[in-house]
């Protein structure tokens, strides 16, 4: 892992709200992350290319829709992640209450 790579990525807020997220919930799907930061798809897909091009997360497909979880991290960056959700509690609050308000990932899903 790159320091500078990371910092780029961490230099945007809401791909630090993204990881934010991702730590706190573990795997999330993208309607779920839109729900989340109230954005919409093309945005959200957009900060996780970058975040997922600097190797920070993983992506799985299941049928239409994409998940992402962090990668497995060196420890430095695992502590330097959760520092920074630590330091946007506020935030990532706030993000957690939208995700619980869109209700389950199974109610969301297509047929």
């Amino acid at each position: 892992m790159e320091v500078q790579t990371l910092f780029d990525v961490l230099a945007d807020a809401t791909r630090r709200r993204i990881i934010a997220l991702l730590l706190a919930r573990g795997e999330l799907c993208v309607c779920e992350l839109m729900a989340a930061l109230d954005l919409v798809q093309p945005k959200v897909s957009r900060h996780l290319a970058v975040i997922k091009e600097a190797q920070l997360v993983l992506a799985r497909r299941e049928g239409t829709w994409m998940h992402y979880q962090l990668a497995a991290l060196p420890a430095w960056v695992v502590d330097l992640l959760a520092s920074l959700s630590r330091g946007a509690a506020t935030q990532l609050k706030s993000d957690l209450k939208r995700l619980k308000a869109m209700g389950t990932r199974a109610a969301h899903t297509v047929a």
